[in-house]
């Protein structure tokens, strides 16, 4: 019998109706992420997957990764967008707005247009994830700021973050899951 979707189209699996591989799953998602994010939802239906992305995606929580929050919005807020996803582009509009971008620069990278960041990793962020997400080449000059500015560890942040981020908007695209969805109580 087919399941009632409770996320966007994806049908949630109970954890009473678990596999005990996707019980490892969701438990290495909790241990990882404190909770079952968006995506997690849908994840934890591959446990293989649920125990490497949620360790994954917990790297890029605050304080573990060499981004500050506002760098991190930027940058998942140009990718969320490109790819149409309701969920995670109003959940991250939302985010950036809270970490203090202000809000008509928030509203420009939503809505694919030019702004600008007075700080100067701010702007090599933007400027990055701009010519990545639009497959644009990145330029010698735009390379050296971001080495002076990031150095290789932020730029494989924000690279990274990027990739990750492009996963979790393919995904909640995928299974059409709108933005404030809650799915099913855990």
């Amino acid at each position: 019998m087919a399941r009632t979707p409770t996320f966007g189209r994806y049908a949630e699996i109970p954890v009473d109706e678990m596999t005990p591989e996707q019980k490892e799953g969701y438990e290495a998602m909790l241990a990882s992420r404190g909770g079952l994010p968006g995506p997690g939802k849908i994840y934890i239906h591959n446990p293989k997957l649920s125990k490497v992305i949620g360790p994954f995606g917990g790297h890029f929580h605050e304080g573990h990764y060499s981004l500050t929050e506002r760098e991190r919005e930027i940058a998942v807020c140009v990718i969320t967008a490109k790819f149409h996803s309701a969920y995670p582009t109003w959940a991250h509009e939302r985010r950036g707005k809270a970490v203090g971008l202000p809000a008509e620069k928030v509203e420009a990278i939503l809505g694919g247009l030019t702004t600008s960041f007075e700080d100067e990793r701010e702007q090599v962020v933007y400027e990055m994830a701009v010519t990545l997400a639009n497959a644009r080449w990145v330029s010698v000059g735009l390379y050296d700021r971001a080495v002076k500015a990031l150095d290789h560890v932020g730029i494989t942040d924000v690279i990274t973050l990027m990739g990750h981020y492009s996963s979790v908007s393919m995904t909640l695209a995928f299974y059409d899951v709108p933005a404030g969805a809650t799915g099913m109580a855990r």
